[in-house]
């Protein structure tokens, strides 16, 4: 059997577990085909960017189990644990896939409402008189 490297990718409150295996190339999402279950080229081109910029897009099959936020944090962290699941099959890829920026948590989340105003940053209108 094949090596099997795993790792666990996230972006804003998605959460993807990833999962390279030696084969194709196929890159299987919640048991679907990505360009089944990402419909949009921009999400399909995020989550193939770790395996162009490293030259081993034809080398893997990735099957990814995604929960949790909306379709684009989703695409985001599934990116996040093939780069990652790629740096545990060969420590090598780390420099270029760091310098890309795929290695790093996107941290940004919603800013959560604060008690007695509308939303995050939205105020009620201020009267001076």
């Amino acid at each position: 059997m094949a090596d099997v490297f795993s790792a666990v990718g996230r972006r804003k409150t998605s959460v993807a577990r990833v999962r390279l295996i030696g084969g194709t190339g196929d890159i299987i999402v919640n048991g679907k085909p990505m360009a089944e279950f990402f419909s949009r080229d921009t999400l399909k081109a995020i989550v193939k960017q770790p395996l162009d910029i490293t030259n081993t897009s034809g080398k893997f099959n990735v099957s990814a189990i995604v929960a949790g936020g909306g379709i684009s944090g989703q695409a985001g962290a599934v990116r996040h644990g093939i780069a990652r699941a790629l740096v545990s099959s060969d420590a090598a890829l780390r420099g270029v896939l760091k310098k890309a920026g795929f290695l790093t948590r996107d941290p940004r989340m919603k800013e959560r409402k604060k008690y007695g105003q509308k939303g995050a940053r939205k105020r009620f209108q201020f009267s001076k008189r």
